[in-house]
């Protein structure tokens, strides 16, 4: 079996409100699949950061928590924002191969 490993950027765009912020980047952050977040208010981007690939759960919180506390302080002064998700999609492109057998 033979492939080729393409990346492809996939975009989730998630509209909150100012004091769900802080909870959806905490979770987003917790998954570890992200490798950018963008907040944004009528097409401004307010804060982006960058978030390392494959760090999650209570090591991601400790790493973030001064990207956090900047996000908390920005829900406090917002109400409706949007929240852009950049995540890496590895496609796989697989050539079969035919399994041939002879009867006899």
């Amino acid at each position: 079996m033979t492939g080729k490993d393409r990346v492809k950027i996939n975009l989730e765009e998630i509209k909150v409100k100012g004091n769900q912020l802080v909870d959806k980047i905490k979770e987003v952050i917790e998954e570890g699949k992200a490798r950018r977040v963008s907040i944004r208010k009528d097409n401004r981007t307010l804060l982006e950061f960058p978030l390392t690939v494959g760090v999650g759960g209570a090591t991601a919180a400790i790493f973030f928590t001064p990207v956090l506390a900047a996000v908390g302080a920005l829900a406090a002064l917002v109400t409706d924002v949007e929240i852009v998700i950049e995540r890496d999609q590895k496609e796989v492109e697989v050539i079969e191969e035919s399994d041939s057998t002879e009867a006899e």
